[in-house]
């Protein structure tokens, strides 16, 4: 079995605007990637985020998106490569911050929404995110998607000194090369809290998923991501905890 570490996204609420069950779902995961400001939060949202995080002893990631706060930074930006180097250090050293006045610190980076889909598309704006990284601290890991085929990424991360951490999801399909199937497709997001669990399990134990076209796709990790939205969502990241501590040897 392999030992990922659960990840949610976090901290995405929006002044009077609440969003997620940040603190019903903290307990239960490893790593929190707290948005900074630009797809969600502001800087009170962080603040709390930050110290539900410490409490717990969970792992803080920045989870820098595109400024897109209407769209929840799922729509892609015409940004160039330097643009997103610029607005990757903007939002991690404002994390950094409010991470350092409670006595921590930000442990690793995860792009969010249509930034981290373009940056697995697109080279260039892969390269960019990985220069930021590489530029703030080069020890952070960077989290990024893992896909059929992962060599790109890998050569890119070594030749910049940078650690990376891949990501799969317990509640997405996958199309044959291991890339994510689109929102907007039917069965792109998985519901059931079962199908969701099985998922997850079957990845921590190396095993083989179906892809959208019915081919056989491996895929290997280092975190899984899982989400809080919901009270049904809680309860499942409630039940990988709780099946992936029972697959740990006695």
């Amino acid at each position: 079995m392999n030992s990922l570490l659960l990840n949610c996204d976090i901290g995405e609420s929006f002044g009077a605007w609440h969003m997620g069950l940040d603190a019903e779902v903290m307990p239960y995961i490893d790593c929190a990637n707290i948005a900074c400001g630009f797809h969600a939060s502001d800087p009170s949202t962080m603040r709390k985020t930050v110290a539900l995080a410490v409490e717990h002893g969970v792992r803080i990631g920045a989870h820098p998106g595109y400024p897109d706060l209407v769209g929840f930074g799922r729509r892609s930006m015409d940004c160039s490569p330097q643009e997103v180097e610029d607005l990757l250090l903007y939002q991690v050293g404002a994390l950094e911050a409010i991470c350092r006045s409670q006595g921590s610190r930000v442990s690793y980076v995860k792009p969010h929404g249509a930034l981290y889909q373009d940056m697995m598309r697109k080279p260039p704006i892969l390269r960019a995110v990985m220069r930021a990284v590489a530029s703030y601290d080069r020890s952070l890991p960077l989290m990024l998607m893992t896909t059929r085929d992962n060599r790109q990424s890998q050569a890119m991360g070594a030749e910049l000194g940078l650690t990376l951490w891949f990501e799969a999801f317990a509640d997405r399909a996958y199309d044959p090369a291991g890339f994510l199937v689109a929102r907007g497709q039917p069965g792109a997001v998985h519901h059931d809290r079962e199908l969701i669990v099985d998922q997850a399990v079957s990845l921590a134990k190396g095993h083989a998923l179906l892809a959208s076209d019915g081919s056989s796709l491996s895929l290997q990790a280092h975190t899984l991501c899982v989400h809080g939205d919901n009270a049904e969502s809680v309860a499942a990241v409630r039940r990988i905890r709780e099946a992936f501590d029972a697959l740990r040897p006695a």
